[in-house]
C-alpha cells in the first residue's frame, strides 16, 4: 500500500483509484456501524475520498494511509450524525436504520442496533475494534485518543451492553 500512496501523492490517478479500491470495504463497513443508511454512508464515504484526495500531500507516512483515511470518515460520519441528530429523534432513526437493514441479516441490525445504545464517542471505537478488528493502539491513533482511554471505553461499554442485554431478556 505505501507504494501506492507515494504514486498517489505523486498525482497518479490510477494508484489513488487503487488505493480506494483496497479501503472500500473498510469504509462502507465504518460507516454503516456508524450512520446505518445507505444515503448518508454513500454521502459521508463520497465527501471522505474528496478530502482524502484532495489533502493526500498531507499524509507524512503512507504506511499509515488506512488509518488516514479512516479518521476522515469518522470526522464526517460524526458531522453527519450530528446534523441528523438535530433534526430526527433516535427513536425515528433507530427505525429507519433497522428497516435499511432487514435484507442484511438479523444480526447486522442487531450490531446496529446496539451500537446505537452506546454513547456517540463509544460508537466509533466499537466499531473499529469489533467491526474492523484495529487493535486499541490504532485505534487511539485514529481518533487521537490515549490507548488507556480507548481501553476504558471499551470496558465501559461492553458492561453497559451486557447490563442492557441482561435487561432485555
Amino acid at each position: 500500500m505505501d507504494t501506492l500512496v507515494k504514486k498517489a501523492q505523486r498525482g497518479d490517478a490510477e494508484a489513488f483509484i487503487a488505493l480506494m479500491e483496497e479501503c472500500k470495504m473498510t469504509l462502507r463497513r465504518v460507516a454503516y456501524g456508524y450512520l446505518g443508511n445507505d444515503e448518508d454512508v454513500a454521502d459521508a464515504i463520497q465527501d471522505t475520498i474528496l478530502a482524502a484526495y484532495e489533502n493526500l500531500d498531507t499524509l507524512k507516512r503512507g504506511e499509515h494511509f488506512k488509518t488516514w483515511l479512516v479518521r476522515i470518515l469518522i470526522n464526517n460520519c460524526t458531522k453527519t450524525w450530528r446534523q441528523k441528530k438535530k433534526s430526527v429523534s433516535l427513536e425515528s432513526e433507530q427505525e429507519f436504520g433497522s428497516r435499511e437493514h432487514v435484507d442484511r441479516g438479523r444480526a447486522d441490525v442487531e450490531f446496529r442496533e446496539l451500537l446505537l445504545s452506546l454513547p456517540e464517542e463509544s460508537r466509533a471505537v466499537f466499531q473499529l475494534y469489533y467491526g474492523e478488528q484495529f487493535t486499541t493502539r490504532e485505534i487511539a491513533n485514529i481518533l487521537n485518543m490515549n490507548e488507556n482511554t480507548i481501553k476504558s471505553k471499551l470496558h465501559r461499554g461492553k458492561e453497559q451492553l451486557r447490563a442492557e442485554l441482561e435487561g432485555g431478556n
